[in-house]
């Protein structure tokens, strides 16, 4: 006998009532059995005992092509199949059994119990009502009454859920759908009624989980291909809904309507695909045309509506155009208020804009959605120093350029400002000194703003001329009295001072 645990067992588990032929004895004379077939069934119970069912299943392919009309050989075989998942190829061998040997209890038995898994339901109720006419074992006589009661429960439910799905009851429907399923767990048809019902009722994800199972129990279904691709194209996902499509044209490469949705999702995934490309290049405003023209292509699926704007947000973020990032961002946000990219993008257009109060807003609001997140975590904390700071001493400010200015502006305004101020201009003590201390907070500014290395270290909200920020600094060099500028010349580039200007 096989021990406790074995394959037998295992099988025994999932198929109470099968019997499972690894211990099955026979009689060679009965069977008309040769001594090769002998070989052949004899290692393949072997192999099956231990669990090699591979090698066994050639054994047994090896046994019916030595004596097909053996009916031990396609018991066997059906019993590996079984143990390797695959009830489909089980079926015709059992029904060979039955056909070679009538009183064959045990495979009919199993026979009807895959009938009843695959919804046939009228068929496995004939071989349950011949199982007990056939003078059964007392096991096989409980389980045949046990299955024939199971199979007559999920008529009444099959009817009730037709009934529901007629009344547009899809609720309804999908509960009697439900109860059935968990004992006709491979019928297609069931699985495709269940997927109509998830669709009226706004749950395509789970309608798409049903389609993919029927695809796989039904051969050449084209039908459930289509169905999910179009669910998946509707929720925004345009490659799972290419990848899918293309299933279909595999199985009829002249499916009108896979074709034709064919052809539409890959327009569309070459738009996206090239507008990734365009941003990861860093050509922001080729991909916001390109985003523009995803809308265009498909401006009755909200989703790439929104996923268009979600990116057309980024790239006008990072293109540090921040009147236009924000207010596409905001788009966005109406429509998807948790949205953690649009949140980011926004925040950081409302650094630019120095709206600091708004971009910690946003990016605590990312926070709470993603709080692992370490750039959410980065921006919060330069949010944070750039509003102190901008309630000390702001060099942007004091230039009048944006926090986004070219040095080139940066340079402009610095020489415009300090032509303006220049202490040699006032001729009143009181006004000198005034200009004096404007001068330096001019020239401050544009010391710190011209060099990339100093202007990175304000920009993430760290004065680089103030002491208090400087770990171990050495204070100000811009605070010092006016004598120490004499000489200076505005429109210098850097470098020593050498030119002084004369007024009359």
């Amino acid at each position: 006998m096989v021990a406790p645990g074995s394959l037998s067992s295992r099988l025994g588990a999932v198929f109470p009532f099968l019997l499972v032929l690894v211990d099955l004895q026979y009689e060679g004379a009965e069977c008309g059995i040769n001594a090769d077939v002998e070989k052949h069934l004899e290692l393949g119970k072997k192999l099956l005992a231990a669990g090699q069912l591979a090698d066994a299943l050639s054994q047994f392919h090896a046994a019916v092509d030595g004596d097909p009309d053996n009916y031990i050989a396609y018991y066997r075989r059906a019993t590996v199949f079984l143990a390797m998942g695959k009830s489909k190829a089980a079926l015709p061998d059992l029904t060979k059994v039955i056909e070679l040997k009538m009183d064959f209890t045990a495979a009919r038995l199993q026979r009807g119990h895959l009938l009843l898994k695959q919804g046939k339901l009228d068929e496995a109720e004939d071989d349950f009502k011949k199982v007990l006419k056939s003078n059964p074992s007392e096991n096989e006589e409980k389980e045949a009454q046990s299955q024939l009661l199971k199979s007559d429960e999920m008529q009444r439910l099959r009817s009730q859920a037709l009934n529901a799905f007629e009344s547009a009851d899809y609720t309804a429907a999908i509960t009697f759908l439900d109860k059935i399923l968990e004992v006709c767990v491979w019928d297609a048809e069931l699985r495709e009624l269940r997927a109509e019902c998830f669709i009226k009722e706004g749950e395509p994800r789970k309608a798409i989980n049903d389609l993919k199972a029927a695809s796989k129990l039904k051969n050449d279904n084209t039908e459930a291909f289509y169905k999910i691709s179009t669910l998946y194209y509707q929720l925004g996902d345009h490659e799972l809904s290419l990848s899918e499509v293309r299933e279909c044209l595999k199985l009829d490469q002249d499916h009108k309507r896979c074709f034709a949705h064919y052809k539409q999702v890959k327009k569309l995934n070459k738009l996206i695909e090239s507008a990734e490309e365009l941003i990861r290049d860093g050509r922001y405003t080729d991909a916001t045309s390109k985003y523009e023209s995803v809308m265009k292509t498909e401006p009755g699926v909200a989703e790439y509506t929104i996923r268009s704007k979600e990116r057309i947000c980024h790239c006008f973020s990072k293109d540090e155009k921040p009147v236009e990032a924000i207010r596409i961002c905001s788009e966005v946000l109406q429509m998807e208020p948790d949205n953690v990219n649009a949140l980011k993008d926004r925040a950081e257009a409302y650094l630019i804009e120095e709206m600091y109060d708004e971009a910690i807003q946003d990016y605590e609001a990312a926070q709470e959605h993603n709080e692992n997140d370490q750039q959410i975590r980065e921006g919060l904390e330069k949010a944070q120093r750039l509003l102190k700071q901008s309630q000390k001493r702001d060099y942007y400010k004091i230039l009048g350029v944006k926090r986004n200015a070219k040095k080139q502006e940066i340079i402009k305004a610095y020489r415009k400002l300090a032509l303006q101020w220049h202490p040699d201009n006032f001729q009143n003590e009181e006004e000198k000194k005034k200009a004096e201390k404007k001068f330096i907070d001019i020239a401050a500014a544009k010391e710190v703003l011209s060099d990339p290395e100093m202007r990175k270290k304000f920009d993430d909200g760290e004065d680089p001329l103030d002491a208090e920020s400087q770990q171990g600094g050495g204070g100000n060099p811009f605070h010092r009295s006016w004598n120490s500028w004499q000489g200076f010349n505005p429109f210098s580039s850097g470098g020593p001072f050498r030119f002084k200007f004369h007024f009359n």
